[in-house]
């Protein structure tokens, strides 16, 4: 493969990914936090071809917290610059997935209702994301825990995803609703379909 003008180097290894696979890219600016010891079965699993550009954070957390947690990419994955990705509570991003600048993905949070004033001292919470194959998100949006963005589903620059979003749909606003099917794929079965009203 030829060199490209701002792509990242190839990685045979990345200090904190448990599973690299072929020909993945990886700026030296990516971080990578996470407590314990590597876990191939559950770790951070990247599939072929993966580019994680400048500044991406990846974060595992502890293993023995969540029986979810785990951070898996598909093959053919891209990651830009600035991104925040939390496996904590589990995540999963299918095959050629790609992920737009400055995106927040996180399967983790605090209970506002456990009890105590301060949120620091209250639970943690869990639950897992997936990202179906082919599905793009657009540049500063989030993704917040429990969601799944169904294949080819499209989530708008800045939008704020609080529930799954259907096969090929097109999801924006805060929070976010679908406000159209992608062009030649309509609503599937089983999944309501938002007109915007005039």
């Amino acid at each position: 493969m030829s060199e490209l003008q701002g792509f990242p180097p190839f990685a045979e290894h990345y200090s904190g990914v448990d599973k690299l696979g072929k020909n993945c890219r990886i700026s030296p600016t990516v971080s990578v936090m996470r407590i314990g010891r590597p876990c191939p079965e559950r770790g951070i699993l990247l599939g072929d071809e993966v580019v994680l550009f400048d500044y991406v954070r990846l974060v595992l957390g502890d293993l023995g917290l969540s029986p979810e947690t785990t951070l898996i990419m598909g093959n053919r994955v891209i990651i830009n610059v600035g991104s925040y990705l939390s496996g904590e509570g589990g995540l999963i991003i299918e095959d050629e997935v790609l992920v737009g600048p400055h995106v927040r993905i996180l399967s983790a949070g605090h209970q506002i209702h456990g009890g105590d004033s301060s949120i620091a001292r209250n639970p943690i919470t869990h639950k897992p994301i997936h990202i179906g194959k082919g599905a793009w998100i657009g540049a500063g949006s989030t993704l917040l825990q429990g969601v799944t963005i169904g294949e080819g589903g499209v989530v708008g620059a800045g939008s704020v995803v609080t529930k799954n979003v259907p096969p090929h749909a097109v999801a924006v606003g805060n929070p976010a609703r679908i406000k159209r099917y992608r062009r030649g794929y309509g609503a599937s079965k089983g999944w309501r379909f938002f007109r915007r009203r005039r």
